[in-house]
This record gives C-alpha cells, structure tokens and sequence, in this order.
C-alpha cells in the first residue's frame, strides 16, 4: 500500500491545527519505507506534522526537488528531530540563487536558495546522497534526475536568476526532480515545482518506464507563472499521456488550477495541507 500526505502547502484543509504556508512537503509511506519529500519554507512542518499524528523521527530517508528556500527551509527542523538520514538530492541544491522582483521599475533581487550551510546539516545528521541521473533511491521509489528539456513551449522563469560575470543570468534550476512510486495501480509521480516543465518531466518518466500507465501526479506545476497561451498548451499536452488522477497544489496557482479541473473533471483534485489518500 502506498500512502501519501501532503504536509506542507499554501493552503490548509480541514485538518485541526494544521497551517497552511508557501512551500510543499508530502511524507510518503510505501511499501515500509516512510520518506519525507521536501519540507516546505519551515514555518509549518512540524506544527503539520504533530497536527497529522507522524513522528517526524520515524523518517526512513529525506529527498528534496530542488534547492528554493520553499522546499528546503524546513529541513534543519526535521534534522534535529530525526537525527541521521539519509538526504537524497541533486549536488545542485546548494547552489546561491535569487528571485528578481521588479517593483515601480526598480528590480531588487531576493535571496531563494536553501537557507543553510551543508555542514551545518551535515552536522545535525544528514547524510547528503547526490545524484544527477535517475536514480532508484529506495525499492520501487525513484528520484528523476536531470530532466531533458524537450518542448518548444515550456519554458525557463524569467525572475529566477544566479549571480555570474558580475551580474545575473537565468537560472535553469538543472537540480529540479521529481520523485517516482512503483504501485499495483501505476506509477505515482510526486513534483516539486517541475520547472523542467511538467510536459517535459513527465514525457521523461514516461520513458523509463515503457507500458506503465501513471496512476496519480500530485504537487506543484509552476502554472502559476506562465502566460495563457502555455497552460493551454500544457493541458493540450497532458489529454494525450494516460493518467488515472491529477493533484496540483503550490506553484500551480488558483486560475490554471481552475483550468485543470475543467479540463480533467472528477480526475482533478486540490492537494492541499493535511490531504491523505492512499493507492492500494
């Protein structure tokens, strides 16, 4: 059986307590491995965690998407509860790295990047496992690796940004992943914010895995930030490759949500704080 709650995300549900913030975390029991996916920005994870009756000391390994501050601010916290583990990522989530924000004609530049030293982690107990290609990091559980990027539609985000030659230039965010579950109902495909584009990220599980059918994606999509003219194309996309469900949350943003859920009725759902199901 395999289980999924989403910890931490921008809204909350009807869980008592539970507080909803911009990040993601979803805890994964599967197949006797429990696993912690990304930990939101830090502000509700154990707070959520308590709240959903886990025990974040039970953790049997941490894997993060990507190195923003909304997917890894909450993993010192988890550290000092859990101890040694453990921490299965792209060697680029430690990379410095901003957000350009333009206000009035005046850009300033926000840091974005994972808020802590690697030894500090390391020092809590983490036990950084790095990995650029696709990777099987627990049986039938698997982290994507660097996804190609395919489509002439999807493209990078503008405002995301590194610092280079004295100035600053795109962030391509190569650490982006997702994390891949073997079930007896299809494969489930767990994102962070997919900025490799979700067309192309999924187009790449796809292939891994020919003649499996994906049974449910849930998490985060960037549609938020792009223009009409590419979520349209991304739902054009996404009626050709068979899934049973579909799950957005965070950085999907409320109107493409919206489109989703017109475009793929009873098979959409919000994956909000505090949301459990389970995949026998």
């Amino acid at each position: 059986m395999t289980r999924l709650t989403v910890v931490c995300e921008n809204g909350a549900g009807p869980v008592p307590g539970i507080l909803g913030e911009h990040g993601l975390s979803v805890l994964i029991e599967h197949e006797g491995t429990t696993l912690l996916f990304d930990t939101g920005q830090g502000k509700s994870i154990l707070n959520n965690l308590e709240c959903l009756k886990k025990n974040p000391g039970s953790l049997g390994a941490i894997a993060l998407s990507h190195g923003h501050y909304d997917h890894t601010g909450g993993l010192k916290q988890v550290l000092q509860h859990c101890g040694k583990v453990d921490v299965f990522c792209h060697p680029g989530v430690f990379s410095e790295r901003f957000a350009a924000i333009t206000t009035d004609g005046c850009t300033t530049y926000r840091s974005a990047g994972i808020p802590f030293q690697r030894a500090e982690l390391e020092d809590l107990g983490g036990r950084f496992v790095f990995n650029t290609a696709w990777s099987e990091i627990k049986p039938g559980v698997y982290l994507c690796g660097e996804v190609p990027r395919e489509t002439g539609f999807e493209k990078d985000d503008r405002r995301l940004v590194v610092r280079a030659n004295g100035g600053y230039v795109q962030d391509t965010i190569a650490d982006d992943q997702c994390l891949v579950l073997e079930s007896a109902q299809g494969l489930v495909v767990i994102l962070g914010c997919a900025h490799s584009g979700l067309i192309n990220t999924l187009k790449h599980i796809i292939s891994q895995f020919p003649g499996k059918s994906i049974h449910t994606i849930i998490g985060g999509t960037h549609m938020g930030f792009l223009d009409e003219a590419q979520v349209e194309e991304t739902i054009k996309h996404l009626h050709s490759i068979a899934f049973e469900r579909i799950g957005v949350c965070h950085c999907t943003g409320l109107a493409p949500a919206m489109r989703l859920m017109q475009a793929f009725g009873k098979r959409f759902f919000f994956a909000q704080a505090g949301t459990v199901f389970e995949i026998v």
